[in-house]
């Protein structure tokens, strides 16, 4: 079990936990892992770093868990889909997505196991993006050795509620674009809605499968949406015609084609005026204009849909509360508080 000696006595004797060494600005680590057998060579160094006591391994109880052992068992517990984790590392492992996709927590859960006295578990935001070996959570204990207890505690909870991390894969591959507005359709400007399109779906592993420009008229929309869903599209972007200009009729579009409406607006600024719709099982997004300048609320949105989620009424109010952006400059969007 663990016992606390003097580093001059510890000769001989396993370490019971890593060894932190700190040069400021330059290095932090583990300088003696856990299990090392201290040296006569290794008191300098020990004492250098402060360490003028250790913990030692003396036996064992089989009703403590060491810190190791305690992360692995949490990180197994909390670990859903798409994801693995690390070796632990200073007594904590890291939890990594093994595929590209948005991050689901089970916030609820995640709090209830926080509140148990000894238990630190550690994630990015829920609906995050994330590649291929993004860091996701971390699990760690407070004390060194921890009751067997209160690890089955938190396990009986997963077992019962859920994983508190699953990632889930970015699905959709055919996307298709409508275009909307006279000046554009009549040659008056150039379309540029559908690069910017390009630009956000490609990266998450689709393509612009069909694109199409229409005039401010909502038979034609709804017309254009029916025959791109036909095609094959499995996401439908509508750029366009959405703010409260008489000449919009987007919305009006939409509708006429016999989707249904989930819900015109958003609490995100800027991109408050989008739109969220579905025709049979097709997602249909209306794009805002702003789009086409700075990051907005379909960069929120837009890689939710591509991982196959229709997002209700209730999680788009959600987006209130971390919706507006600072327009920083330069803009380091996903890597900040905008849109979570």
């Amino acid at each position: 079990m663990l016992k606390k000696i003097k580093t001059s006595r510890a000769i001989g004797f396993r370490l019971a936990h890593d060894m932190t060494k700190i040069v400021p600005g330059e290095y932090k680590g583990a300088r003696f892992q856990t299990g090392h057998i201290v040296t006569e060579e290794d008191i300098p160094e020990l004492l250098s770093m402060g360490k003028e006591h250790v913990y030692i391994l003396d036996g064992e109880d089989k009703n403590f868990i060491h810190e190791e052992e305690a992360a692995r068992r949490l990180a197994k517990a909390i670990s859903g889909k798409n994801t693995e984790f690390t070796s632990p590392r200073e007594g904590r492992i890291n939890i990594k997505a093994t595929t590209a996709g948005i991050l689901k927590v089970d916030t609820a859960l995640l709090y209830e196991i926080n509140s148990i006295d000894g238990i630190s578990v550690s994630t990015l935001h829920t609906n995050s993006q994330v590649d291929a070996g993004t860091p996701v959570g971390g699990t760690k204990i407070i004390p060194l050795y921890i009751e067997d207890e209160t690890l089955n505690r938190v396990e009986k909870l997963t077992q019962s509620k859920g994983y508190v991390l699953n990632v889930k894969p970015f699905c959709l591959k055919k996307v298709g674009v409508i275009v909307t507005g006279n000046e554009v359709y009549h040659g008056l400007i150039q379309d540029k809605f559908v690069d910017v399109i390009r630009s956000k779906v490609e990266p998450l592993g689709a393509t612009i499968f069909s694109s199409t420009i229409v005039p401010d008229d909502e038979d034609r929309i709804a017309m254009a949406i029916k025959e791109i869903k036909e095609k094959g599209c499995e996401l439908i972007v509508v750029c366009g015609g959405l703010s409260v200009d008489p000449d919009d009729v987007t919305v009006e579009g939409v509708k006429s084609s016999g989707a249904r409406i989930i819900k015109y607006g958003s609490p995100v600024m800027p991109g408050a005026m989008v739109l969220f719709a579905v025709l049979d099982d097709t997602p249909i997004f209306g794009a805002p204009a702003g789009g086409l300048f700075h990051t907005t609320g379909t960069d929120v949105f837009i890689p939710r849909l591509m991982a196959g989620e229709l997002i209700n009424r209730e999680e788009i109010a959600a987006y209130a509360h971390g919706g507006l952006c600072l327009n920083c400059h330069p803009c380091h969007y996903p890597v900040c508080p905008f849109g979570k």
